[in-house]
């Protein structure tokens, strides 16, 4: 039902792919992903409904016992994030944007961040994984890995994740309006990867 829908969102994962290896072409120097370094892997953020589905959906294709080692790893996470919530707010209340920031500066364990320091769904992990370390633009700023060699003040080319989040929400729309979900408000919600790839691939409309 939903393989266009996975199609297309694999096409996204190569722009971003394609992307990233231009850069490390251009700017090697820089970039300074290596195996088994895992900033990224300790960073917060969401995932778009298509991306939780497609995560859900290759989780569900893994072994069983690697399946079991990552759900107990994700009630960690879980237990962690509820725990940053509950401090934050108390800490900044409902503004908005003084929570993204410090959120920002938070580190959370990735559940499929293995102990091996490797990912345990490396092949399907989400875009915001595959462009952390070369420069992005969110919200209309440049960002970039504190471990890369970027120089302040310099120009370099940017990935646009504003430009990807909003087609990842068109997905998004069109895979949940599939399940009966009209709420183009639902769309925008950015679900952790540990509830991703511990709720059912129908449970996800």
């Amino acid at each position: 039902m939903n393989n266009d829908l996975f199609q297309a969102y694999e096409s996204l994962v190569a722009k971003a792919e394609s992307s990233f290896q231009g850069m490390e072409k251009e700017y090697g120097d820089c970039i300074k992903c290596k195996i088994q370094c895992s900033d990224c892997c300790h960073s917060i953020f969401g995932l778009f409904s298509i991306e939780s589905a497609y995560l859900s959906h290759h989780f569900s294709r893994l072994d069983r016992k690697l399946r079991r080692e990552i759900l107990s790893r994700c009630e960690k996470t879980d237990r962690e994030l509820l725990e940053l919530e509950k401090r934050l707010k108390e800490a900044h209340g409902e503004d908005q944007q003084a929570l993204l920031s410090a959120i920002a500066r938070e580190r959370v364990r990735c559940p499929l961040l293995n102990d091996e320091n490797k990912c345990s769904m490396y092949q399907h992990r989400p875009i915001t994984c595959r462009v952390y370390g070369m420069p992005t633009v969110i919200g209309g700023k440049m960002h970039a890995c504190w471990k890369a060699g970027f120089e302040r003040g310099k120009q370099y080319p940017a990935f646009d994740l504003d430009g990807m989040y909003r087609e990842l929400y068109g997905l998004s729309k069109e895979f949940l309006a599939r399940a009966g979900n009209m709420d183009e408000e639902r769309a925008s919600l950015l679900l952790s990867v540990s509830k991703s790839v511990s709720t059912p691939l129908e449970e996800l409309t």
